[in-house]
């Protein structure tokens, strides 16, 4: 016979040291237009750099709007740039597909490259 508290603080240190392991990634979502400017198109690949620096995973959003529809391969060739670009900081997880009036492409983090995040500034003042 065991004690059915002991059991249940027996279970709850075990999903503990479980979840202690696990690693929390996110999906972070930049748009960009096909007729996004040069400077614009450079902040948010910094901006994916980071963000596939720190682990988490970038999905591209190219949005068209009216007649730019008509000029698919625009927006597709700027996402292949940027995922180029990229190629350093992730790799490509899924290639532009166009859904809707969207097209996304996915990238994830390489897995030698991810910086550990910091703490919460509590934690670094303790």
């Amino acid at each position: 016979m065991m004690d059915f508290g002991r059991f249940r603080y027996e279970q709850a240190k075990k999903e503990r040291e479980a979840r202690k392991g696990q690693k929390i990634t996110l999906l972070k979502e930049l748009r960009l237009h096909p007729k996004i400017g040069v400077h614009d198109v450079q902040f948010k690949t910094r901006l994916a750099e980071r963000f596939l620096g720190e682990g988490d995973k970038v999905k591209l959003t190219m949005v068209f709007r009216g007649r730019e529809m008509a000029h698919l391969q625009l927006g597709q060739a700027l996402l292949e740039r940027v995922a180029r670009t990229l190629k350093g900081s992730g790799v490509v997880e899924k290639t532009p597909v166009l859904e809707g009036r969207n097209m996304t492409l996915i990238m994830a983090p390489l897995q030698g490259k991810v910086a550990k995040k910091t703490g919460s500034p509590v934690d670094a003042k303790a």
